[in-house]
């Protein structure tokens, strides 16, 4: 029933250089070893049967948009590929968001409507359906007019400009901005748009770069914060989970890897590469960690990470073993040291393990950074209104 404990905390020094060894985009496998990939397919499987049964008769998972949007997801992302095609538990789903839409855009309930919108997106981009351009590109304008800037009286020294927040409060912060990014760039967000020049600008805020970070506080390690000044590892100490999403989002902002801001970043990883924790915050978060690690590994197109001790980690394979490792017999997986930010919740949580698990595979059903749902056809149509 209980994964295998296993706490050996991982410490590296500080001075040896970082080597990240990149492979192609595209159909090359991260992992390549043939068992581990069958293993990987099969904890993928098990954990999606086990989701079937936790969905309710309308549609959702556990009455909530974002939790049936993350859920959603994971079946379109898997190695199976799920679509409307493929069974009423996938329609009713979608329908179900598509009944929390709102005339503005939005796809929320009561509350967190960035939150809920952005991730109901990529699961609308993913499930690879034109009908729902439409509301894609509405749930796209409703985001980049969340953004903080001139639009609600900020200026470009504020330290909040270009942020997103939950939605329910006057507060960005980079966790709803990396979803937010994300999804923007799954929904075709134009790479000239400002939103991406406006984001830059809050996340060289939450990065610690006094080079590049005009905030006081900042120091130098290349980590990021939870938001300029703020850190959910205290003060403005930076930690694992949002140090990726902040890498994460300076390449969907269009950075390239070689810019600096991102090798310092890559710096900080280097000095505290483990999957045993969400460095810097220990069990809370743990999953959202591994979701976001694994995403951003992706996206950097690296196969292997040569840690500040030189030694050499295929991320892939280590994330499958340590997922693997903590599923439970009967398909999920969750949070049991540290319920905080909902990972006591077994939906949830089973579907980030699987789509950290997608991740290491190379042969996913909807792997793209594309929107198979918004065709160019079906974007013109849906005439999207750019915030300028």
């Amino acid at each position: 029933m209980m994964h295998p404990t296993r706490r050996t905390l991982l410490t590296f020094g500080l001075s040896a250089a970082l080597l990240l060894t990149a492979v192609p985009a595209g159909p090359q496998a991260a992992i390549e070893d043939e068992q581990l990939r069958d293993e990987v397919k099969s904890a993928i499987d098990r954990g999606l049967k086990w989701l079937r049964t936790q969905q309710k008769e309308d549609g959702s998972w556990e009455h909530h948009p974002g939790i049936t949007a993350i859920a959603l997801t994971a079946y379109a992302r898997s190695h199976r590929g799920y679509t409307l095609e493929d069974g009423p538990f996938m329609r009713n789903g979608v329908r179900f968001l598509r009944d929390k839409a709102k005339p503005d855009g939005s796809i929320y309930d009561r509350d967190l409507p960035v939150y809920n919108t952005a991730v109901s997106l990529m699961a609308l981009c993913a499930v690879g359906s034109p009908d729902l351009a439409p509301l894609i590109v509405a749930g796209r304008n409703f985001l980049v007019a969340q953004q903080t800037d001139e639009g609600e009286g900020y200026e470009q020294g504020d330290k909040f400009y270009g942020g997103i927040g939950y939605g329910n409060d006057e507060r960005p912060d980079l966790s709803n901005l990396q979803f937010a990014l994300e999804s923007l760039k799954a929904a075709g967000l134009p790479e000239d748009d400002p939103t991406w020049d406006r984001a830059l600008k809050f996340l060289e805020r939450c990065q610690n770069r006094s080079e590049s970070n005009d905030q006081a506080w900042a120091a130098n390690d290349g980590g990021f914060v939870y938001y300029p000044g703020n850190s959910m590892a205290g003060g403005t100490k930076s930690y694992g989970s949002m140090t990726y999403a902040g890498i994460k989002s300076f390449i969907h902002a269009n950075l390239k890897k070689d810019d600096p801001r991102i090798q310092l970043a890559l710096d900080w990883i280097r000095n505290n590469y483990t999957l045993e924790e969400n460095p810097e915050m220990g069990a809370q978060g743990l999953y959202y960690y591994y979701h976001t690690f694994a995403k951003t590994m992706r996206v950097m197109g690296e196969r292997t990470i040569v840690d500040a001790q030189g030694r050499t980690h295929d991320w892939a394979a280590e994330l499958a073993r340590e997922l693997l490792s903590r599923q439970r017999d009967e398909g999920y997986w969750v949070n049991d040291e540290s319920a905080r930010w909902w990972e006591g919740n077994k939906v949830l949580v089973t579907s980030e393990s699987v789509m950290a698990l997608a991740e290491t595979l190379a042969d996913l059903g909807q792997r793209r950074d594309e929107c198979p749902s918004l065709t160019a056809a079906a974007a013109r149509e849906a005439a999207p209104a750019a915030k300028e």
